[in-house]
């Protein structure tokens, strides 16, 4: 298995745009590698830092190139958000000796939790068996968390896998798909529409309202799915039932 462990931090300029009336956007790069988006979680810890030293300040939203950062007009301008970034990017470190959490996600593969395996195998001229261990072979890293609650991005697809996204879109995908979706896979958070070919299903719920964090993954984490039969799946799915039942990382692990 490979790691998309972040490289030294690169020295590219980053560029720090308006994109509202209470929102500036820093982009690191006009490109997508573990690296860049290193950068980013990066500059979003430093700004979370400032959050409690610095009134106006709302909140910051991580993606894969990029950061949002949301701003009180009425209590700072954007000149002085702009002044606490350029202060934080000054002093930006990129922890890439850190351990990011890894987490084992089981998966059933196919069958009527990935009935679109069969069809995307035949595409890539595999069978259903091949699929699956390519798809599994990587240590992926979530490089974003959106579109919906919890619905992680992941990046380190094998590019033999990578595929356009289904001519006609499903109205309705069950939560804890796992789809691919171009140059990407990802995890389903909660049930909603989707244009990526379902090749399988996690019992863990990555989006759960009855913890003080909802959220499983964060930006940074890296998974590894592990095949699990039908049976197992619903065992899985069944310790759900228990508010205090709660997946956990292998390594890495905090709060």
């Amino acid at each position: 298995m490979t790691s998309a462990t972040p490289s030294p931090c690169s020295n590219e300029a980053p560029r720090i745009l308006m994109a509202g009336d209470c929102t500036l956007l820093v982009e690191f790069a006009n490109r997508i590698d573990a690296d860049t988006n290193a950068r980013v979680l990066a500059l979003a810890q430093a700004l979370r830092a400032q959050q409690r030293k610095t009134q106006g300040l709302l909140g910051v939203v991580p993606a894969y190139r990029s950061l949002s950062i949301h701003f009180d007009p009425l209590t700072i301008s954007h000149a002085q958000v702009r002044e606490v970034i350029a202060d934080c990017l000054d002093t930006l470190a990129v922890a890439s000796n850190a351990t990011p959490r890894r987490w084992d996600v089981p998966v059933c593969y196919g069958g009527a939790h990935g009935e679109d395996l069969h069809a995307l195998a035949q595409h890539h001229q595999l069978d259903p068996a091949q699929v699956i261990e390519r798809h599994r072979a990587p240590v992926y890293r979530v490089f974003m968390v959106g579109f919906m609650p919890g619905f992680a991005y992941l990046g380190g697809l094998d590019p033999v896998l990578h595929t356009p996204r289904r001519a006609m879109p499903r109205a309705h995908t069950p939560a804890g798909s796992v789809n691919i979706g171009g140059q990407q896979t990802a995890i389903a958070s909660v049930p909603g529409p989707s244009g990526w070919h379902l090749i399988g299903r996690t019992p863990w719920r990555s989006f759960d309202l009855r913890h003080a964090q909802p959220f499983l993954f964060e930006a940074g984490d890296e998974i590894v799915f592990t095949p699990i039969s039908e049976d197992e799946f619903a065992r899985i799915d069944a310790l759900h039932a228990d508010p205090g039942y709660r997946p956990q990382p292998r390594t890495g692990s905090h709060s």
